[in-house]
């Protein structure tokens, strides 16, 4: 197997000059992980929210994605001012990527919902962490691959483990429980990671277009139509992502996904507590693209507790001259 993975990567760098482009992971629950796409979602919920994500693509495929992701926003007591955190683990083969994000943006209560503008920071790190080991045949040594063993030749590369810095932007408006649109951008700075003298990955600056409404049907809004969309686009190839999910009582959702030209993805979840805070879910995705009699589809976890904050109102006093002694 390792011999497998090997010769697919090796011919992956041959034939784009050892050129990588990062390519931000994907969530079919993205309505679920807003503060991962734009870091000015952070305080609009008016609440402290916690999340966690695990995905599990293309099962039983050597060497598929695996991503794990924990966010968590608030705001800043009385102020306009809201933080934020994602840290998130990628993985895919050998190839490893951690992200983690601080987020800060201004809240500001415009009509009958909340508009945050935000900007994050924080640190990329790249690793290539394994036995790259030449396929049958091959004798000659290629210093240019980390975690290179030759079989024939006694020499080998030292893993690849390289840090870099990592920025982004967005605007983000919501009403709760009615609608949300948010536009933003990751890795603004576009840096290119040198790992050695003949393999750099290129940080390509991506964009995102999010947005959801809520249909409520009938008296009581006991039953809701939400429509979500994703536009992720890294200006040479874009990815859409189109959802409709029906929704009961507020508590029990149901929904499905359609990537695209890649998958259809059926969802369930249900909040638990009496207040309703802690919410879970899951997805599993369908392969649609020609990798699909390779793999048995993605699974896809998502768990997240919030609960609101009691903001204090201002007390204003007034004092009448007439009735002072």
């Amino acid at each position: 197997m390792n011999k497998i993975l090997s010769f697919l990567t090796v011919a992956l760098m041959s034939f784009t000059s050892a050129l990588f482009a990062q390519q931000d992971p994907q969530f079919t629950q993205f309505m679920h992980s807003k503060l991962i796409y734009n870091p000015g979602y952070a305080g609009t919920s008016e609440a402290i929210c916690a999340n966690v994500l695990a995905r599990q693509q293309w099962v039983s495929f050597p060497g598929a994605p695996k991503t794990g992701l924990l966010s968590f926003d608030m705001p800043i007591g009385q102020m306009p001012i809201a933080i934020g955190l994602n840290v998130m683990n990628d993985q895919i083969g050998y190839d490893k990527t951690l992200f983690a994000r601080l987020a800060l943006s201004y809240n500001r209560r415009i009509g009958a919902g909340v508009l945050g503008v935000g900007v994050d920071g924080g640190i990329l790190q790249k690793q290539f962490n394994g036995d790259w080991k030449a396929p049958d045949g091959i004798s000659v040594y290629d210093p240019s691959i980390p975690s290179y063993i030759s079989g024939t030749v006694t020499a080998s590369n030292p893993a690849l483990n390289k840090l870099s810095y990592d920025c982004g932007f967005g605007v983000f408006y919501s009403v709760a429980n009615k609608m949300y649109l948010g536009i933003s951008s990751t890795h603004l700075a576009a840096q290119d990671i040198s790992a050695s003298s003949s393999v750099l990955f290129a940080l390509a600056r991506h964009y995102y277009i999010v947005g959801g409404y809520t249909f409520n049907l009938g008296e009581g809004g006991q039953h809701g139509i939400n429509p979500n969309i994703k536009i992720k686009s890294d200006a040479s190839s874009t990815q859409v992502d189109l959802n409709i999910t029906y929704i009961y009582n507020k508590l029990l959702w149901a929904g499905l996904t359609y990537r695209m030209q890649d998958a259809i993805a059926p969802m369930v979840g249900y909040k638990f507590l009496k207040d309703r805070s802690l919410k879970v879910g899951y997805s599993y995705d369908l392969t649609l693209s020609k990798i699909k009699g390779y793999s048995s589809g993605t699974h896809e976890i998502m768990a997240g507790y919030c609960f609101g904050i009691k903001k204090t109102k201002k007390v204003s006093s007034y004092q009448n001259a007439r009735f002072l002694d």
